[in-house]
This record gives structure tokens, C-alpha cells and sequence, in this order.
């Protein structure tokens, strides 16, 4: 992907590009906060569990996850990442997924991110259905989605471990407008 591959995104606050190994400690720092993983999947041990996933990413397979670089437009200091997850080329589907730190909660930046995103998706990357599954006491970013006009289409009991222990997700997704 070129720097005009990558999703037409306005916000005052922030701006996206590519992710970069150099990404790591700023993400790894804000996702070792209880308060942003509180509400997640995520269940890392080390910046090294990151690198790995980073490394992932710069995969050209078209099956091959994709996660791009929220960046604060004053310093370009990463403050989120957002990108897709579960691609299926054969049926043109993804789940988005995406994180952000604290500094940015409250300002429009997850919502306006979703939107730019998953029209992207849909014009850019050819996706007919992306989905999203959020852990069920995730009240922000169940909100987003509804902002997003994603539409709740269920409930996924005992869906993934969630540090050791079994979580229940609500499964949304939003269909591409056909001609």
C-alpha cells in the first residue's frame, strides 16, 4: 500500500499512515493500560507480542490482516490503530477492529476513523460486508458502531478468552450499498 492507497480521513486532531515498527512502544504503552484493555480482547505480555503483529501487517496476501497508524497531527505521536482483521477475498468480507488512547477518548476521532474506514473498505478495498464484534461491556465502542450505521445481528456466547476467561461478544456489521 502507497501513502494514496490509504483511506481519505479528515479530522482536526489526528491523521493515519502506514504502521511502523518504531510504533510498537507507543502502542504497546497505551494497550498495557487497564483502562483501554478493559474492555478488549486484547491480552498481551510484552511489546514483542505487538512486533509480531506489526510484522504481520506488511503482508501483500490478500487474505493478509490490515492495520494502519492513528497519528496526533501535531508530532505525529501514535495515539490508535485501525485496520481490518478476518479477510476473506473469496467472499469479500472483514471485521474491522481498532484501538485508541485515552488522550483521544471523547473527541469524535473513533467515530470519524470507522467511518473513513470502512467506506475505504468498501470503494477501495472492494469488501461487501464488514463486520465487528465487540465485547459486550464495550458501551463506547458499541456506540460508534451505531454512529457508524453498523446493525447489531447478534449475540456470540463464550466467543473468545478474554485473559483466560470466556467472553460473550454482540456481533455487528454493515453491508456495502449496491448499485
Amino acid at each position: 500500500m502507497t501513502p494514496a492507497d490509504l483511506p481519505a480521513f479528515k479530522h482536526p486532531l489526528v491523521t493515519l499512515r502506514h504502521l511502523a515498527r518504531a510504533d510498537v512502544p507507543a502502542w504497546y504503552a497505551y494497550l498495557s493500560d487497564p483502562v483501554v484493555v478493559e474492555h478488549t480482547s486484547w491480552a498481551l505480555r510484552s511489546a514483542d507480542d505487538l512486533q509480531a503483529n506489526v510484522d504481520d501487517y506488511a503482508s501483500a496476501l490478500p487474505a493478509s490482516s490490515i492495520r494502519l497508524a492513528v497519528v496526533l497531527r501535531d508530532g505525529g505521536r501514535l495515539v490508535g490503530t485501525i485496520g481490518f482483521n478476518a479477510i476473506s477475498p473469496q467472499h469479500r468480507t472483514a471485521e474491522i477492529a481498532y484501538d485508541l488512547a485515552p488522550a483521544v477518548w471523547g473527541q469524535g476521532v473513533a467515530t470519524a476513523l470507522v467511518h473513513a474506514v470502512v467506506d475505504w473498505g468498501f470503494r477501495h478495498l472492494g469488501f461487501l460486508r464488514i463486520q465487528a464484534t465487540v465485547l459486550e461491556s464495550n458501551a463506547r465502542s458499541i456506540r460508534v458502531l451505531g454512529r457508524c450505521a453498523f446493525q447489531r445481528e447478534g449475540y456470540l456466547r463464550s466467543y473468545r478468552q478474554i485473559r483466560g476467561r470466556s467472553g460473550n461478544f454482540w456481533l455487528y456489521a454493515r453491508i456495502a450499498a449496491l448499485p
